[in-house]
């Protein structure tokens, strides 16, 4: 397998905090990152990588899947894009991997099976809520203050939308927490790993958007009880009745907070909205 830091020398760069760009270089974290697929029995037909960078993830991803098996890379920085083409001809050659030049958030990605990266910190989220959707097992690095909100449990302080959120679409586990200086440039902060599985709700949603919608609202005014979050938000949620949807709602949760509502009790309390809180037609 190829050193990371001969990767970054072939490839002639340099991590740049202010381009959100520093390389994982440790290979023990390296060599952990497909496992945490492989422990599951995901499908690695056909692997997703954003962020490919130098391609020190793209190296063992492609050593771990099989040889039938295909992975694609999306990189938005051009010089590292016709990088990887380069140093990966072989595997491109064999249909093995496809490099995508482009913007994660704007490209058309493929119809993957699975996915692990290393994903860009300051589009983390977005990229994030662009796969769940897909419903297919992740495993994605992020700042491990973002990763423990996502796996939070209600009641708990890093408890918030993000959670309920990600917890909709996904069993989400931190399998490993990564030290700064596993990366060149070390970043700031420390990063973790999230273990995406999914799933389907334990509780049914008609209106997905909404309920999203509803949620965020509420964790707006996480320090108010639902009653008063409910009333202060129809602007966010999109409600034209708020009022209506307080004199249906139970008062056990009317009484609460938002950061002590479990996923399914968001579900409910935004059917109900939904039913009786008159939503704007753009909300609908």
């Amino acid at each position: 397998m190829r050193d990371p830091d001969g990767l970054i020398a072939r490839a002639g760069v340099r991590g740049d905090p202010n381009r959100d760009q520093h390389f994982l270089v440790d290979d023990r974290v390296l060599d952990r990152l497909p496992t945490y697929l492989t422990d599951i029995d995901a499908d690695t037909s056909h692997v997703l990588e954003i962020g490919g960078g130098t391609g020190v993830l793209t190296d063992r991803l492609l050593e771990t899947i099989g040889a039938d098996d295909h992975l694609s890379v999306v990189e938005r920085d051009p010089p590292l894009a016709e990088f990887l083409q380069e140093e990966f001809s072989d595997a491109i050659d064999a249909g093995r991997l496809t490099v995508i030049e482009g913007d994660a958030l704007e490209v058309d990605l493929p119809e993957f099976t699975s996915s692990v990266s290393n994903l860009p910190y300051g589009v983390s989220s977005q990229i994030t809520f662009r796969l769940l959707p897909e419903q297919r097992p992740l495993v994605l690095m992020f700042q491990q203050e973002f990763a423990e909100r996502m796996v939070a449990d209600p009641g708990t302080s890093e408890y918030g939308r993000l959670s309920v959120s990600t917890q909709h679409y996904a069993d989400a586990e931190l399998v490993e927490s990564i030290p700064k200086e596993a990366f060149s440039p070390p970043p700031a902060v420390q990063s973790a790993v999230v273990r995406l599985v999914p799933r389907e709700p334990e509780y049914d949603v008609e209106n997905e958007a909404f309920f999203l919608r509803f949620v965020k609202a509420l964790f707006t005014q996480r320090r108010k009880t639902i009653r008063n979050g409910i009333r202060n938000t129809a602007h966010i949620s999109g409600l034209q009745d708020p009022d209506a949807v307080v004199d249906a709602a139970d008062e056990d949760v009317l009484q609460k907070r938002a950061g002590a509502m479990a996923p399914a009790e968001f579900a409910a309390l935004a059917e109900l909205a939904s039913e009786v809180g008159e939503l704007e037609a753009e909300s609908e």
